[in-house]
């Protein structure tokens, strides 16, 4: 199914670690410098930069999709890691998920500064073809920007590396404004929108890798970010007013007919859902997504598909050993969401099963990903990607720029997308005027299961509207603890704090 497979390294040539919590550190310059002496080995450093990809769909879940109101983990069988998260608790600097997060994300930083750091000593010498050398170092700088974002979004403040540091220096670079964090973001973003192909001008071996519109499609929702509300706290919206830079991006992206908006044909409602088909990948409606390859040792696909999925589910279907350890159900109040008709609900979202002999689960789950055709031997192999940007997204971004007062038309370019969308999913496309709320509601249900809910509240600003009224309608076990806007972000890990003392100080309300 892989046309592109992410590779780590072999050994440790390009990264190691400095200390446990400090492992984003690349070591010594004298290993890298003998290490980059082929044209191959920049071809492996940059495949190794997109490697840290690789978890990024199960963080959207965990983090995102388990954090929103899509979802009510509240677990059974005693306090599961995905618990603090859905339920606001302050004492999750030591979750696991959210140290992978900074590690993983700065690794990945790490291995991009690596790389450009030897592309600027070596990449003329070694890589004759300069076309080449620009093409890696706006890769590397897009993944750059991307783990840089994800950071942001999720922490605020992060100490900004912006070239290869050894643990000494590391030492002394505390936590840089949010506003520093995203310059750093839209520079490097403006040069790979500057200087990467077309996704069509990639050969056949190298789908996947980061393209022209991928690049704007990103810088768009950065400056859309940005433009959010502050809500009092060192987060990732500044307050700005860049929606028109923002719309700008994207109207590159949808000008381009490099992508289209699937449609169903005839009578038949299935466009949806093949746009997540197994056999249907780098199809039209993807702007940039992470890949995977299954079968390979040591396996490199994805984790993401069964993520949410009970492993009862599986031995229903005599497919055990495949699932999570418990169910995270899907709240009432997505599910009431849906109107009658709605496509997208049963594809989506299983509604419970029964274990022959065994157990009958009521509750409902996301099972978006889930072709029970192509179940793997291992759990850790899925032969499916993950959509991290796709064309619908890009629609509705541009209306949601329109809705805050950027150039368009709310009956072209915002009633008439969001009514698209509705009758795809087998619905009446009769909306009117379309208001903010509206489309983050649309927005939710197209998107469900994708991980963009609680970044669409924090940017749209219905956060501290949104999640307060959910959590008293659906807390049903009153586990839930009140919303404040402290949980915008999360918590710094305390591994970090541990590295040094003072050098991070902890977010407010952890």
């Amino acid at each position: 199914m892989k046309k592109l497979i992410y590779i780590l390294l072999a050994g440790t040539a390009l990264i190691t670690s400095c200390k446990k919590s400090l492992d984003q550190q690349p070591i010594s310059n004298n290993t890298t410098d003998t290490y980059f002496a082929a044209p191959n080995d920049f071809l492996q450093g940059i495949n190794a930069v997109y490697n840290d990809l690789r978890t990024y769909p199960d963080r959207l879940l965990n983090l995102s999709e388990t954090r929103s109101d899509n979802l009510y983990a509240v677990s059974e069988g005693g306090v599961r890691d995905w618990e603090g998260i859905n339920s606001f608790f302050r004492t999750i600097a030591s979750n696991p998920y959210v140290e992978e997060a900074w590690l993983k994300d700065f690794n990945g930083i790490s291995r991009a500064n690596t790389l450009l750091d030897q592309l600027t000593k070596n990449g003329a010498a070694v890589i004759p073809d300069a076309a080449l050398r620009s093409r890696y170092e706006a890769e590397a700088k897009f993944l750059r920007a991307f783990y840089y974002f994800d950071l942001v979004r999720l922490f605020g403040k992060v100490p900004v590396f912006d070239h290869p540091v050894l643990t000494d220096e590391a030492l002394t670079i505390p936590r840089s404004p949010v506003a520093d964090v995203y310059k750093l973001i839209i520079s490097d973003l403006q040069f790979a929108s500057d200087n990467l192909p077309l996704a069509t001008a990639y050969a056949a071996a190298d789908k996947g890798r980061a393209s022209k519109h991928a690049a704007k499609s990103l810088l768009a929702l950065v400056y859309m970010t940005r433009s959010g509300p502050t809500y009092s706290i060192d987060g990732p919206g500044l307050g700005l007013d860049e929606w028109s830079l923002a719309a700008a991006q994207l109207n590159d992206v949808i000008s381009s007919g490099q992508y289209a908006f699937l449609t169903n044909t005839g009578t038949a409602t299935t466009a949806y859902s093949s746009i997540f088909a197994y056999t249907n990948e780098n199809n039209k409606e993807v702007v940039f997504d992470v890949e995977y390859a299954t079968g390979s040792n040591p396996q490199l696909g994805a984790t993401f598909p069964w993520l949410l999925v009970p492993d009862g589910y599986f031995q229903s279907l005599g497919q055990p050993n495949q699932g999570g350890l418990e169910i995270r159900p899907i709240s009432n109040n997505l599910l009431a969401s849906y109107e009658a008709g709605d496509v997208r609900k049963a594809f989506t979202i299983q509604a419970g099963y029964v274990i022959p002999k065994g157990v009958t689960e009521i509750r409902s789950f996301y099972k978006k990903y889930i072709d029970i055709t192509k179940v793997p031997a291992s759990r850790t192999d899925w032969p499916i990607n993950f959509i991290v940007l796709r064309y619908t997204d890009i629609l509705l971004l541009k209306a949601e720029c329109v809705l805050h007062g950027a150039a368009g038309s709310q009956t072209t370019d915002v009633d008439a997308v969001v009514n698209n969308v509705r009758i795809r999913a087998g619905l009446a496309g009769n909306r009117v005027n379309v208001t903010l709320p509206q489309l983050m509601e649309e927005r939710r249900k197209e998107f469900a299961a994708e991980g963009s809910r609680w970044n669409d509240l924090v940017r749209s600003g219905l956060v501290t509207t949104v999640m307060p009224a959910w959590i008293a309608a659906d807390d049903v076990r009153k586990q839930i603890q009140p919303f404040t806007n402290n949980y915008v972000i999360y918590p710094v890990p305390q591994s970090q704090l541990d590295v040094k003392t003072g050098l991070y100080t902890q977010n407010n309300g952890y």
